[in-house]
């Protein structure tokens, strides 16, 4: 049975993540063409997602399941929420299965809303590999600007790779 519905986007729903989702995001996060975008190296079990979902009320970060029709899709969420300076990091993935779908686009305008006249955030930020060209297109639809590249700041199969910086500032956000 699926938790209640958190926030509503146009095409999705996100709702808390619950222990019956960890085989589910096992499967996603394991998957070749996610984890490597993702700064993950560690094969991830089920009883491993398991002991996450139960650490996720110990911070203040968000972390939701996006659903389409009712069936997991990915995870987003608000992390290193800063309080003081009214920021958080932008996080999310979607299986690939469910890719160029829009899920992703629809759940982080919905996360982002949230976060700006939910949790009065100032600026939300988000890291992405060069290549990442679908994380990069969802964050510029959604209104984020590159801000910077930290130069050779990954190791990703074997190589330094950039990471880009971007950004959006509440007065910027297009609802």
């Amino acid at each position: 049975m699926p938790g209640p519905t958190f926030l509503r986007g146009d095409n999705v729903t996100l709702r808390p993540i619950e222990e019956e989702d960890a085989a589910f995001l096992a499967e996603a996060i394991n998957h070749p063409e996610v984890w490597p975008t993702l700064a993950a190296v560690d094969p991830l079990s089920t009883d491993d997602e398991r002991e996450w979902i139960e650490s996720l009320t110990e911070d203040d970060d968000i972390h939701l399941l996006i659903c389409a029709d009712g069936d997991p899709v990915g995870t987003i969420g608000l992390n290193g929420v800063n309080d003081v300076w009214g920021i958080a990091e932008l996080g999310y993935y979607v299986h690939p299965d469910a890719q160029r779908n829009g899920y992703a686009t629809d759940a982080a305008r919905r996360i982002v809303r949230y976060g700006f006249e939910d949790r009065r955030l100032e600026k939300v930020y988000a890291n992405v590999y060069p290549d990442n060209h679908g994380s990069r297109s969802v964050l510029e639809s959604v209104g984020f600007e590159r801000e910077g590249v930290f130069r050779e700041h990954a190791f990703v199969r074997g190589e330094r790779i950039d990471v880009h910086r971007y950004g959006l500032l509440a007065s910027e956000f297009d609802h």
